[in-house]
């Protein structure tokens, strides 16, 4: 991971990532009563910003200064709700059982890392709160497009309900089909309810 590449790649357009929502945090949020929510590995907050439209108090986190500077940018701009954190993911100290929901989308690392931010989420989540993980599924690779190449960043509906069965009851957990032109990106989508 390193925060000066996602920086030049922030800079290098206007918009990286499309203003709307994901498909699947729009789903899978839907239901949920506005509160306080934790968006761990931002990026440039569309799902935040989002999300503060809805009534939601966000602390959106990233480890990319361009991208926390765009976050806030827009943030001020919509005069949102939302706290733009400069952070890397793997070392943030979230408040215990402080946020209603915690959201981790597309955020790739290596397993060691990775396990590391599944644990602070579930600390990070009230209980009764949402913990919602959205990322291109290590299926993509064979039968899908686009995303990261290298499998062991890749995420699983296995992996990450073993992650969170500690700490909560798993409510979703699914490969999800996104269109991608002409083509199909295999996403893992887990939701599950903090005990």
């Amino acid at each position: 991971m390193d925060a000066n590449a996602w920086d030049e790649r922030y800079k290098a357009s206007e918009r990286l990532w499309p203003a709307e929502p994901n498909r699947w945090v729009a789903r899978e949020t839907a239901g949920l009563t506005p509160g306080r929510a934790l968006d761990l590995a931002a990026g440039e907050g569309r799902n935040a910003l989002w999300l503060a439209g809805r009534g939601w108090r966000v602390d959106a986190v990233d480890f990319s200064p361009v991208a926390v500077r765009r976050i806030a940018e827009a943030a001020d701009r919509r005069q949102a709700e939302v706290r733009a954190v400069e952070a890397d993911v793997t070392r943030y100290a979230a408040e215990d059982a402080a946020y209603d929901l915690v959201l981790l989308s597309y955020l790739h690392l290596p397993p060691q890392d990775m396990a590391r931010v599944l644990a602070l989420a579930c600390r990070a989540a009230r209980p009764g709160g949402t913990l919602l993980l959205v990322g291109h599924d290590v299926a993509n690779l064979e039968q899908g497009t686009g995303g990261p190449q290298d499998p062991r960043v890749l995420t699983s509906t296995e992996g990450v309900e073993a992650a969170w069965e500690p700490c909560a009851d798993v409510v979703v957990a699914e490969i999800a089909r996104r269109p991608v032109g002409e083509a199909e990106a295999l996403d893992t989508v887990v939701r599950a309810v903090r005990r």
